[in-house]
């Protein structure tokens, strides 16, 4: 017998491999998987060979298990049709409709041939709706998916792979529906907006550019939109700030005004003077406590992008491009999960012992044995996911990662490990201190670690240590220094990517699967760009999204994509018919393209303008954008006004003509781009 379990029975209520007779095909999405599925099927296979395609043999008497591979999705949406709106598509092989995927060719007549021969099929893709509907449509295609079953596992380890084939169920015709559901309606969308903004822009110009819009990049577009208009915009407005110095047991400390916002720089020297007279400020109160830090929660896949972006700078592609990597070779479970829940049944004693023997562990791992005596009940957070648990390490030795691969493999243990921690403890003192005769309180703060708790673990969040001397109520101490400080209000921070996949998450659309790509393609796109400081974006970016705001609202709008991302789940629950979803798609998209088909000259006028292929007759003075009010586009008329708006909160804070004012936030560093432009052009730089 050349197969591990032969003489293991299915489970009650599912098929074991091994009782199907004849051949059976299994059918996994990546080549990588293929051979781990193939290695836990049988200690002796075969490897085979069509069209330059490895696949894997195995022979067990009457029995033949072929497992072979895709390479992700082999087939994609296209329609014969011309124009906009279009609404008849089919599935072709996707060499056919993405030149990029030429190489998937030989893997689908691999697989073609495979098919052919064999009496049994088995979809042994990620269990996800993209990997439930990769094998479905291989399956659809060249075979036949009422003699199909459905392998579920969630790492590729030989043991976990062993039971997913000993259990295999019918096809997951939910999870299939959800994700044929997803890929037509983001085909739906795609096409028919994207050729109706680009149709515009041809028929108005003459040119063919390329454009796209869709149902979750574009609301993510508008929100990264917002915040560059609102940093354009943006003008900074004086702070004050009075800071004293004492010293306390020989050292320095800096106060901070708590209760008395200071509106006037008079104001504050006022202070300052007030604080210097008197020389000394009054303990109003100290105060020690400790605080009692819970560990984090294991990695769900969102919660490991954030982790690597503010750790390693890691964008949330690459890092699902490494966690997927370390996926196919066995090291973690499977990443594209919601869960911050470990496996129920999963051995912890067994998986710690395992996770010692990688020498960088070993001590970590002896650490928490004797902290816990053994006691192993993860901490987990409220987030779960019907498909998958959290991520974990699967205790497998790695063998030559890359420095970046073993920095998320390293996070991932190292938050596994903390999970089962005790809490740490946080020493924090606070003391505040008077003015004498005045209801004014300066605060100063301290803090030191009294137990590492988790942090022995997962030191990334370890806080910092910040020694305060003890005081006593009523003491007087004496103020050695005094000054004033100006500090100007802030813009929003430009997004990160992170921030964007964050975003993403919290108004529930996209999927973990799906978010990072899409903030690629708008950057891809040239509707985003990367700078120092963060996501910008462009002129052509801020003119897709002023044009859909006017002419498809509900496109930019989160609602409408949060109300198809409901009824997807809603599929998966097997409460909505897919065809349902597609003909509600239909209707809402019949109805805006009529709409916005009435102002498509306007539409090609505008974007055409934003790519700088057009020059409005009635153009803004500052830029090429068409004129709004009084010579200027609608960016820098709002920027002129916001300018003398502010100007009178800088009047009564400062004291400063408007020549002055226009000077100093010309200079300023975080005044925006559209204020400098209308300060160069229409007052002289001045």
């Amino acid at each position: 017998m050349n197969n591990i379990y032969s003489t293991i029975g299915r489970g009650p209520g599912f098929t074991s491999i091994w009782d199907l007779k004849g051949k059976v095909l299994v059918i996994a999405e990546k080549p990588k998987a293929a051979r781990k599925i193939a290695e836990a099927l049988s200690q002796r296979y075969f490897v085979r060979n069509i069209n330059d395609v490895t696949y894997f043999e195995i022979r067990d008497g009457p029995r033949q298990i072929i497992v072979a591979s895709s390479v992700g999705h082999l087939y994609g949406l296209t329609t014969q049709e011309e124009g906009y709106p279009v609404y008849t598509y089919q599935w072709v092989p996707l060499y056919v409709v993405e030149k990029k995927k030429a190489h998937s060719y030989n893997y689908l007549e691999a697989l073609r041939k495979l098919c052919t021969t064999s009496n049994y099929f088995v979809n042994a893709c990620d269990y996800d709706i993209e990997g439930s509907v990769i094998g479905y449509l291989i399956i659809k295609f060249n075979g036949d998916p009422g003699r199909a079953y459905r392998a579920k596992f969630s790492s590729l380890t030989l043991s976990e792979l062993r039971e997913a084939f000993r259990r295999l169920t019918q096809l997951d015709y939910e999870m299939i529906e959800a994700g044929l559901c997803r890929h037509e309606l983001d085909w739906l969308w795609g096409i028919n907006v994207s050729r109706a903004i680009m149709r515009t822009v041809e028929s108005f110009s003459k040119k063919k550019i390329i454009l796209s819009a869709g149902r979750v990049q574009t609301p993510t577009l508008k929100y990264v939109s917002d915040i560059e208009k609102e940093r354009n915009l943006f003008i900074p407005i004086p702070v004050y700030s009075v800071v004293p110095t004492i010293v306390k047991d020989g050292v320095k400390i800096t106060l901070e005004l708590i209760n008395s916002p200071i509106r006037t720089k008079k104001d504050a020297y006022a202070l300052a003077e007030r604080i210097r007279r008197e020389g000394f400020l009054t303990v109003e109160s100290y105060v020690e406590h400790t605080t009692s830090v819970a560990p984090p929660p294991p990695f769900n896949l969102g919660d490991l992008q954030e982790e690597a972006a503010r750790i390693y700078g890691y964008s949330p592609s690459k890092t699902q491009s490494i966690a997927e990597q370390l996926y196919l070779d066995a090291l973690i479970s499977y990443p594209r999960t919601n869960s911050q829940k470990l496996p129920s049944g999963l051995d912890f004693k067994s998986l710690l012992t395992k996770i010692s023997q990688i020498s960088n562990y070993s001590a970590l791992v002896s650490d928490l044995l004797k902290e816990t005596k053994g006691y192993l009940k993860p901490v987990e957070g409220d987030k779960e996911d019907p498909a998958h648990p959290a991520i974990y390490p699967t205790g497998v030795r790695p063998v030559k990662l890359s420095s970046e691969q073993w920095a998320v493999y390293d996070l991932i243990v190292r938050r596994f490990l903390a999970a089962f921690a005790g809490n740490a403890i946080i020493y924090r003192s606070t003391a505040k201190f008077a003015l004498p005769g005045e209801n004014i309180v300066f605060q100063a703060t301290g803090q030191g670690i009294e137990d590492l708790g988790w942090y022995k673990y997962y030191p990334f969040h370890k806080p910092s240590v910040k020694v305060l001397p003890r005081f006593r109520n009523g003491e007087r101490v004496e103020v050695v220094e005094v000054s004033v400080k100006t500090a100007y209000t802030r813009p929003p921070q430009r997004i990160s990517k992170i921030g964007m996949l964050r975003w993403m998450e919290s108004v529930e659309i996209g999927t973990e699967a799906t978010r990072a790509t899409i903030i690629e393609k708008l950057f891809e796109r040239k509707y985003l760009v990367n700078t120092s400081r963060g996501v910008a974006v462009t002129d052509l970016g801020l003119g897709i999204v002023e044009t859909l705001e006017i002419f498809f609202p509900e496109l930019v709008k989160v609602e409408l994509t949060r109300h198809f991302e409901k009824l997807m789940n809603d599929i998966k629950k097997g409460v909505v018919k897919r065809e349902q979803v597609i003909t509600e798609a239909r209707n809402t998209l019949d109805m805006l393209i009529k709409k916005f088909n009435e102002k498509k000259e306007t539409v090609g006028q505008i974007l055409s303008s934003r790519l700088g292929i057009y020059t409005p007759p009635n153009k803004c003075a500052i830029c090429n954008r068409e004129e709004f009010s009084n010579g200027l586009c609608t960016y820098h008329y709002k920027a002129n006004e916001q300018i003398n708006k502010v100007y009178e909160e800088w009047k009564e804070r400062e004291g400063v003509s408007f020549k002055e004012y226009l000077e100093r936030i010309k200079k300023l560093k975080s005044t925006g781009k559209w204020v400098i432009e209308v300060i160069e052009h229409f007052y002289g730089g001045k």
